[in-house]
């Protein structure tokens, strides 16, 4: 059998060759598709192996009319993505999940309003074989530019957009916010606190919504006053535990609607002198272990596997791709308990 050429790029011939198999044959070994024993496909593998082949992508989407790429999008700015732990790990997931399907991982983000259209020229222009959006707001475009363009996309996070809210067509992935509020709550109940403040995320966004719901829920008929705003950034945490001490400064509990509102809250409370988790109780939410167990004291909080999300994100885009219907998937949260409640 020959050997290619030293400086040559192996062919599909040349593969063929070394594995006693037909050009046909390598092709669709190559390419995913069916219908070759396995005994075949082991000697194509071993031959592309041993000859170092690297598929030509430009002949490959021809044959499968895929590109191998995904477009993740994320609508938040880039200051907010590449500081909050938790687009890491989501992206750690996607990124992981992909590469298991042998897919390339394009970045993409909102950092105002004219970046919708630019998105709208990318996913419109065939270079992606579909699309993840994440950490979307209400008003956002990306929902109408996706479906105007046809690509194929699957949601981070219950949709919020108006005729998308409840519908069981549109394919998401999100933990059970309001089921993880509700234990957060209970818990701090538990411990006996009466004046539990809420640090909610930005009221255009789901995820916040269904946590403030959560809470409600266990306080029904409760205090407005313990409830403030935050925007999920740490500062924003901070900001909104001054405005409850100065409202209500005999609150003895606050449950944050994520870990780094939580952090900044902790801060405000010590500055303060007030003791966690004697004098004020604290729970946050997501389980972000790089902010979690690096506040003092570690922070009890609602955990859910943001890198397993991403990857159930992939796999949902991929039965998408591959002509497969898809619902939507709620993941379960589960209280960790740390020492700041």
């Amino acid at each position: 059998m020959s050997e290619p050429t030293s400086g040559t790029r192996p062919t599909l011939e040349a593969v063929a060759e070394r594995a006693g198999v037909s050009r046909a044959t390598v092709s669709r070994v190559v390419n995913g598709g069916a219908g070759v024993r396995q005994v075949l496909v082991d000697k194509v593998r071993k031959a592309v192996e041993e000859l170092g082949y690297i598929p030509n992508h430009a002949a490959r989407t021809l044959v499968t009319r895929r590109n191998g790429a995904v477009a993740v999008i994320i609508a938040e700015p880039e200051f907010r993505i590449f500081s909050d732990p938790f687009f890491e790990q989501q992206v750690r997931g996607i990124s992981r999940e992909l590469t298991a399907h042998d897919a390339q991982l394009v970045l993409l983000w909102v950092e105002g309003p004219g970046d919708h259209e630019r998105i709208a020229r990318y996913l419109g222009g065939g270079h992606v074989d579909g699309a993840l959006a994440f950490s979307l707001h209400n008003d956002d475009e990306l929902p109408e530019i996706v479906r105007r363009v046809q690509v194929p996309t699957v949601f981070g996070g219950r949709p919020g957009w108006e005729e998308a809210d409840g519908a069981l067509t549109v394919p998401y992935v999100d933990c059970d916010n309001r089921g993880g509020a509700r234990a957060a709550v209970r818990h701090l109940r538990g411990l006996g606190r009466r004046s539990i403040a809420h640090i909610a995320g930005p009221g255009d966004q789901t995820s916040a919504l269904d946590r403030l719901e959560g809470y409600r829920d266990e306080l029904p008929g409760g205090d407005p006053g313990l409830v403030a705003e935050g925007a999920f950034t740490e500062e924003s945490g901070a900001r909104a535990m001054g405005e409850l001490l100065q409202r209500r400064p005999d609150l003895d509990a606050v449950f944050a609607a994520n870990d780094l509102m939580a952090s900044g809250a902790l801060r405000v409370l010590r500055e303060r002198g007030l003791r966690v988790p004697e004098d004020v109780a604290l729970v946050g939410f997501d389980d972000v272990l790089s902010v979690a167990e690096a506040t003092d004291p570690p922070l009890t909080t609602v955990r859910q596997d943001i890198e397993g999300m991403g990857r159930l994100m992939v796999r949902i885009l991929m039965r998408l791709l591959d002509g497969e219907g898809a619902e939507p998937v709620i993941t379960p949260t589960e209280l960790v308990r740390r020492a700041s409640a």
